[in-house]
């Protein structure tokens, strides 16, 4: 063998280990970014609403207490609902247990819910939904909050939630919606900024 020959050889040698090297690189960062992805989406484990929400005002404490909850009624009981949470600004998101976006947002929605349950009213509304589905969906992704059974989308039409779900309606502390978010949250943050800047500031 030439000493040109043993120079391509070594070099296709060091080529070949620094892919092979580049590449268990390249999945050791993926399956440490799904774990980590695991850990707070979908079927990963809740906040504990119970110490983080503990000492809530009454209003907000009565929606912790049937936290997770379906609630019948319709639009009238939620209506109703949103009328004796005047005072404190409020998110409400519209989801389906059906919804692949709804599904992939509900770990910002619990985190969310956990960090400013206090000061912030949350409810959902299950919309156009078959009702064990989603009740099924809620035992392994459980909010400190309750959500409205809508299933002829009565309440979610009243939102504006008419371009499909999810969507997050926003309201100040005098009852006005003030905003609607169309689509699903990807991150904590955004959600908080708009909880921040349409609930709690009232939309500016």
């Amino acid at each position: 063998m030439t000493d040109n020959a043993k120079t391509q050889q070594t070099r296709s040698r060091r080529f070949l280990l620094i892919t092979l090297i580049a590449f268990v690189v390249l999945m050791v960062i993926l399956i440490a970014t799904r774990d980590g992805d695991k850990s707070n989406g979908e079927g990963g484990a809740p906040p504990d609403y119970a110490k983080l929400l503990s000492g809530s005002p009454a209003p907000l404490a009565a929606i912790h207490k049937q936290s997770n909850e379906l609630l019948d009624g319709g639009k009238d009981a939620f209506e109703a609902r949103m009328g004796e949470l005047k005072g404190y600004p409020a998110v409400v998101n519209v989801w389906a247990s059906w919804c692949g976006p709804c599904r992939a947002e509900f770990p910002h929605l619990q985190e969310a819910g956990a960090n400013l349950g206090k000061k912030v009213a949350f409810l959902g509304v299950d919309s156009d939904d078959d009702a064990d589905a989603a009740k099924t969906f809620l035992e392994d992704n459980p909010l400190p909050y309750p959500s409205y059974s809508d299933p002829d989308k009565a309440i979610s039409n009243s939102l504006g939630a008419t371009h499909g779900f999810p969507a997050t309606a926003f309201f100040d502390a005098e009852g006005e919606q003030t905003f609607i978010k169309h689509g699903p949250y990807t991150s904590q943050r955004e959600l908080e900024d708009d909880i921040r800047a349409y609930a709690i500031e009232g939309g500016g």
